[in-house]
């Protein structure tokens, strides 16, 4: 791997950190339940690019597996409570 890319997945790497401090703030300080669903969903997201960018950088394929299950459990999570804050129930 050239110096460049390991640079470049660096910034990166430190850019997602950055994202995920401020959805930390907009999760604490959301005004609304709204607001925090949306940190949440943002926060996973940030999760998942940051075990990309680590399996891009390292090389190992077991990061990328592990991406896919916060994306998906992300995704499920996010549902769930968008239905809750809807209807006041997840389970109908």
């Amino acid at each position: 791997m050239s110096q460049w890319l390991v640079w470049v997945l660096s910034v990166a790497l430190f850019m997602l950190v950055l994202a995920m401090s401020f959805t930390l703030v907009r999760l604490y300080r959301g005004p609304s339940a709204q607001d925090r669903v949306l940190a949440l969903d943002c926060m996973y997201l940030n999760g998942m690019l940051v075990m990309l960018v680590l399996g891009i950088l390292y090389g190992s394929s077991m990061y990328f597996e592990a991406a896919l299950l916060i994306a998906l459990f992300g995704c499920v999570g996010s549902t769930a409570m968008a239905k809750f804050l809807l209807r006041g129930e997840v389970i109908e």
